[in-house]
């Protein structure tokens, strides 16, 4: 009897957690190289609005993740976004695809890659017409990626999350002189030698990483975008946010943005950081936070979207 009343207890739970649920998820693959999970939501469906999402650098997932740094930063805001109506795609980005597939040549890679990728999905949801109205929204280095790929397919608005308003360039000189002082002048003389198109050699080993012969092509494809240029290109209703605990895209890139797209709604979220968590304390609950894969994100950030998109879309 115990036992029975047990299983019926977990039949009800089971049950009320499904009634609550105000989205629905599926995989869907848009090609060989890009899958991704799309969050449909079961309430406010007569917008058909769908947000697009847009990971940051490196091989990061549809969640937010990457290997050692798990936060589901992505899947938190699509899970945000979908249960306050707006339906939302995020996808693996394509080197996710390449790895498990054992064939991932870095040195191919070029950044017009990821903007392909971006139209490509747009592309696949036009042509189903699930979805009346479609919008990219790009976190750090994704940002650049939406703001090309919004004006390429007249995207019915456009969100930048923590995106630089500088080229990447002078943004990794600015950051080599916070975390490694001594090199800002090596790293400055080796960008200015990619951005002429020419590679180097022999990097020293603490800017192996950054400077690695097989990744240098790709950093020479993105430098060739300024994001203070491209913005300025889109017709469509624009949001800029960032937080004032972003210890990798400092708030003055917003407002770098905002300078020059006066008419571009900002925000700077309180105790938001880079990867949308609400960081009360220091720096070491800051960092910690990349690898907590339990704590929801800051509250603020699906709030301004929503808000946002009830008003512009």
């Amino acid at each position: 009897m115990k036992h029975t009343f047990s299983l019926l207890l977990l039949f009800l739970s089971t049950f009320l957690v499904a009634q609550t649920e105000k989205f629905s998820k599926e995989e869907l693959v848009i090609n060989p190289l890009i899958k991704g999970d799309l969050y449909t939501s079961k309430i406010n469906n007569t917008k058909q609005t769908l947000v697009i999402l847009i990971a940051g650098s490196g091989p990061t997932n549809r969640n937010g993740n990457q290997i050692g740094m798990q936060n589901n930063s992505l899947k938190y805001l699509a899970e945000d976004l979908s249960s306050n109506g707006y339906s939302v795609f995020s996808y693996d980005k394509r080197v996710i695809a390449q790895i498990i597939a054992g064939n991932i040549n870095e040195s191919e890679g070029r950044f017009e890659d990821l903007i392909e990728d971006a139209v490509s999905v747009y592309d696949y949801f036009k042509k189903n017409n699930l979805f009346t109205k479609i919008v990219f929204a790009g976190h750090s280095e994704g940002s650049l990626v939406g703001m090309i790929a919004s004006e390429k397919t007249k995207a019915a608005a456009y969100i930048s999350i923590a995106g630089t308003g500088r080229t990447i360039d002078q943004v990794l000189v600015e950051q080599i002189a916070k975390q490694m002082p001594s090199y800002k002048e090596k790293t400055a003389e080796y960008l200015a030698t990619l951005k002429k198109g020419q590679t180097i050699k022999d990097a020293p080993p603490a800017l192996q990483s950054l400077f690695r012969e097989s990744v240098q092509p790709y950093i020479i494809s993105w430098m060739k975008y300024n994001p203070q240029d491209e913005i300025q290109k889109l017709k469509c209703p624009v949001l800029l946010l960032n937080g004032d605990k972003d210890l990798q895209v400092e708030p003055k890139e917003a407002h770098l943005l905002h300078s020059v797209k006066k008419e571009a709604e900002i925000l700077i979220i309180e105790n938001m950081n880079h990867v949308f968590k609400n960081i009360a304390t220091d720096e070491k609950e800051n960092m910690e936070s990349y690898s907590n894969p339990n704590l929801r994100n800051h509250p603020k950030l699906s709030e301004v979207i929503v808000a946002f998109l009830n008003k512009k879309v």
